[in-house]
Parts: structure tokens; C-alpha cells; sequence
């Protein structure tokens, strides 16, 4: 438990210091809103591409399936149950780590947003259809990740302002 822990802990600390840094390299560059619009579109699209990804079916295959990862990861003690949350927890976040991702451009506190990325992984992690619900997932921010880079102001945190603002 605390290897799955550390390994999202350590990732929700690099998101924060990334979206902090390219907020304020944003402000120093003066990035127009529409280029940071068109940056979330290609973003967008970035997810989509590893939602289609082999590296994305092999994490969620092993994923979907913990049991199968305990039975063949299995390590006695404390270390080795380090080691095996270590394991399992960088298999999840290469499930879905892009996904998170594609919350910046949508809005770090959209809520609905928030929402429909938590109901995507978990449809992904136990429906019969996992496989599937991530290929149209992937083809759909594929196809709205190219929308945001031809229409900036589809992209919902879009200001017609200049300055990128961040919800």
C-alpha cells in the first residue's frame, strides 16, 4: 500500500510543479489564450494517442485484474509489499495517467470534467467492454483534441482575455 501510494503522491506533486511552471512560463512568454488553447488541444489529442496505445492495453490488462497481479507478483514482508504497491501502482498510473492529464486543459477543478475521466477509468477497469470503452475514449479526444487546435474557444477553459487562466 504505500509503494501505490508513493508512486501517486510523487505524480500528484510533479502534476501540481508542472501546471505551476507552465502557468507562470505562460505569463512570462505572454502566451496568447488561443496558442494555450491550441497547447491543451494538443494535449488532448497526446491522450487520445495512448489511449490507443499497446502500452495502455498492456497496463490495463494487468490492471483490470489485480488478483492475477497478486498471485504472480506476491513478495513476503513489509519490502515486499512495498515493492509490489510500487508495482501495481505504476501499472495503474500507466492506465491512466494521460487521462489525469487531460484535466488541465479541461480545468483542474471542473467538476465535470472530473467526473467523466473518474467514470471513464472506472468503466475501462471493470466492464467487460474495458477495451473498448478506452479505444472510443481515444478516438473521441483524438477528434476534440483537433477541434481545440482549429477552435480555440471549444476548449472550456478558453478566455476571450489574453493571459492563460487555469480553473
Amino acid at each position: 500500500m504505500s509503494g501505490y501510494m508513493l508512486i501517486w503522491g510523487v505524480t500528484g506533486v510533479l502534476a501540481f510543479a508542472g501546471a505551476a511552471g507552465a502557468e507562470m512560463l505562460a505569463g512570462r512568454v505572454g502566451l496568447s489564450t488561443a496558442t494555450a488553447a491550441r497547447i491543451g488541444g494538443a494535449l488532448l489529442m497526446v491522450g487520445g494517442a495512448y489511449q490507443l496505445s499497446p502500452l495502455k492495453d498492456l497496463c490495463l490488462a494487468k490492471c483490470r485484474t489485480p488478483i492475477g497481479f497478486i498471485l504472480t507478483s506476491w513478495r513476503d514482508g513489509h519490502w515486499g509489499a512495498a515493492w509490489m504497491g510500487l508495482q501495481h501502482g505504476s501499472l495503474c498510473l500507466g492506465c491512466c495517467w494521460l487521462l489525469f492529464l487531460a484535466l488541465f486543459p479541461l480545468g483542474i477543478m471542473n467538476v465535470a470534467a472530473m467526473a467523466v475521466v473518474t467514470l471513464l477509468i472506472f468503466a475501462e477497469k471493470t466492464l467487460p467492454s474495458g477495451k473498448a470503452i478506452a479505444r472510443a475514449s481515444g478516438v473521441a479526444l483524438l477528434l476534440y483534441g483537433a477541434a481545440v487546435l482549429v477552435f480555440p474557444q471549444a476548449l472550456p477553459t478558453f478566455q476571450p482575455a489574453d493571459g492563460m487562466i487555469m480553473n
